[in-house]
């Protein structure tokens, strides 16, 4: 059955609720906000005056992990002062998940290459999450949107390096690189099973450059804005950013699609629907 995935063009801190909205889904409970915090230098990341409105609807509590990388949100107390100097504190309450050990661990029954995925052992304290993904290029990834989100997003600092080894930390960076896009599928399976499918998935397509806001040093934007899209399917609303992104006519479009290939950024979406925990196949709603 396809999945539905409505999608707007025009690009406003309005839209996004307007949409979300449209699902017809509220989440219960205490709402988990996760989103990129943005790391320092970094040009892109979309800013908390965006995300305002939707946050403040569903009265949900900004979430974010360490890095497992050298930057300023490598540590509890770099990445606090971080979240203070971007203005998160502003307007949300925030809550870095693995500030303090020990780390919970999510079995990953039917993984592909994880068995165990290592995140905040805040996440305990809610019932349901919104996933606000800026999409984009990735260094590694080749794309981040929701499922890149749901997986090296929620990670503990510890967790990253674990998906990024593809199952053994100590191989951060040295991992067979399919093996690592698996590991992202498997990682964000277990974030679903978690919280029983009681997640709502934004991407925003705009100030999409190469590279991630997780870069203190990025690429500028190389192709025009695209939209909002909203779903309850998180491998159909990356799915339909890709489409898009090859559909559009925007000439800076062979660049992003070369970062998206070069890193086989597609396997991440094959591994997360061969999983089972959601559809390539998806009906797109235009408003």
């Amino acid at each position: 059955m396809a999945a539905k995935v409505y999608f707007t063009r025009e690009i406003t801190p309005e839209k996004v609720l307007e949409l979300y909205k449209m699902l017809g889904k509220e989440l219960p409970g205490k709402v988990a906000v996760k989103l990129h915090s943005g790391e320092k230098g970094n040009q892109n990341f979309l800013k908390p005056e965006f995300w305002r409105p939707i946050i403040e609807y569903v009265n949900g509590t900004v979430v974010e992990c360490n890095t497992a990388y050298e930057g300023e949100r490598n540590t509890t107390e770099k990445h606090r002062r971080l979240i203070y100097d971007h203005g998160w504190n502003k307007y949300f309450t925030v809550d870095l998940l693995d500030a303090e050990g020990p780390d919970l661990k999510l079995d990953v029954p039917n993984g592909k290459v994880l068995k165990d995925n290592f995140v905040g052992k805040n996440i305990v304290n809610y019932d349901s999450m919104l996933v606000l993904s800026h999409f984009k290029g990735h260094p590694m990834g080749g794309y981040g949107g929701a499922i890149k989100q749901l997986s090296i997003g929620v990670a503990s600092s510890y967790g990253k390096a674990n998906i990024h080894g593809a199952g053994v930390p100590e191989n951060i960076w040295r991992a067979d690189h399919d093996l690592f896009l698996e590991a992202m599928a498997d990682a964000a399976g277990s974030v679903i099973d978690y919280f029983k499918g009681e997640i709502i998935y934004v991407n925003v397509m705009k100030n999409m450059s190469v590279d991630c806001d997780c870069c203190a040093v990025a690429e500028d934007p190389c192709i025009a804005d695209i939209g909002i899209l909203v779903s309850t399917d998180p491998i159909a609303i990356d799915q339909a950013c890709v489409d898009l992104v090859y559909a559009c006519s925007d000439p800076g479009k062979p660049h992003l699609i070369e970062r998206i290939e070069s890193r086989n950024g597609i396997h991440t979406i094959e591994a997360a629907a061969e999983l089972g925990y959601g559809s390539r196949e998806y009906e797109l709603i235009e408003v």
